[in-house]
């Protein structure tokens, strides 16, 4: 795919780059325990694009699974150097879609969370953007998302019932 516009990543040691084509279907902050245990962090930012939008670089990559929170594999992919986790891959569409980490973007700033989630979970003393919907643990995506973010989720749907990812 080539529509839209370019976003490039990469780790901290700066061997594994990457470029990300388009607009994400959707962005979380979620404040869960697991994306704080496997962060290290209060939360983690996401930009969800289709897989097939993401072209690596440069470096290589290593990935762990975990268990997500649905029960369904959660594939981290991290820079085999470095350890920098740079994107995952859930269970529920495989490999069809990719949840990038914002912080990894060279312009962390240039994806905008649509909801925070999880916001049960979060640390006593986090604050929350007025402007972005708050959910205690996750959401309805028809409620909150654009058509085309909807397709674009979809045809994914579709894709991985045909058996695809």
């Amino acid at each position: 795919m080539s529509e839209g516009r370019l976003r490039e990543g990469g780790c901290a040691c700066g061997l594994v780059r990457y470029r990300i084509t388009g607009e994400p279907m959707m962005v979380h902050n979620c404040h869960c325990r697991q994306c704080q245990q496997q962060t290290g962090s209060t939360s983690v930012v996401n930009g969800f694009w289709e897989a097939d939008r993401l072209q690596l670089l440069s470096g290589e990559l290593e990935e762990h699974v975990f268990p997500g929170g649905s029960g369904a594999p959660h594939t981290i992919a991290r820079c085999r150097d470095c350890a920098t986790a740079l994107f995952s891959y859930y269970g529920r569409m495989g490999r069809l879609m990719v949840a990038v980490r914002a912080g990894s973007l060279d312009d962390p700033g240039s994806i905008t969370p649509d909801v925070q989630i999880f916001t049960a979970e979060a640390m006593p003393w986090v604050s929350f953007a007025s402007d972005i919907p708050r959910f205690d643990g996750y959401y309805n995506p028809r409620e909150v998302l654009a058509q085309d973010a909807l397709n674009r989720l979809r045809a994914l749907g579709e894709r991985r019932k045909a058996g695809e990812g």
